[in-house]
């Protein structure tokens, strides 16, 4: 009988370790906690527009928001993705005329673009008529 108590107790006491320690490794170090926070807090938006100018760290982008003209300044940096035709280009190949779709999310009151979709043939169709 007390071979059999002994038994139980030391076996409950072996499931609660396991238990613990399962728990343990389960759950993300709280880094990861912030880190996911932080990008819950940056949602993505989107505009399209023409390009009024472009420099190698930002676009100026004119289009209409909620039915009003509106004129957006979007931050470029080595992470935005820019592509023409499928192919990555950079913000110094993007012209005043082209017309765009930029993706991007607001960053210490600033609008980052995180990519930017340059829609084929629409500067050198306009040029090619003139």
């Amino acid at each position: 009988m007390k071979k059999l108590l002994a038994l139980t107790v030391a076996f409950a006491f072996a499931v609660g370790l396991a238990g613990s320690a399962a728990a343990q490794t389960s759950s993300p170090p709280p880094a990861e906690k912030t880190e996911k926070k932080a990008e819950k807090k940056m949602p993505t938006k989107s505009a399209s527009g023409t390009v009024k100018s472009a420099a190698p760290d930002s676009i100026v982008v004119a289009g209409k928001e909620k039915g009003k003209e509106a004129e957006w300044t979007f931050g470029v940096d080595s992470k935005t993705a820019i592509k023409k035709s499928g192919k990555a280009i950079t913000a110094a190949d993007i012209k005043a005329g082209d017309s765009v779709s930029v993706k991007y999310h607001e960053m210490d009151g600033k609008a980052m673009a995180s990519a930017v979709n340059v829609k084929a043939g629409t500067t050198a169709k306009k040029e090619e008529k003139k």
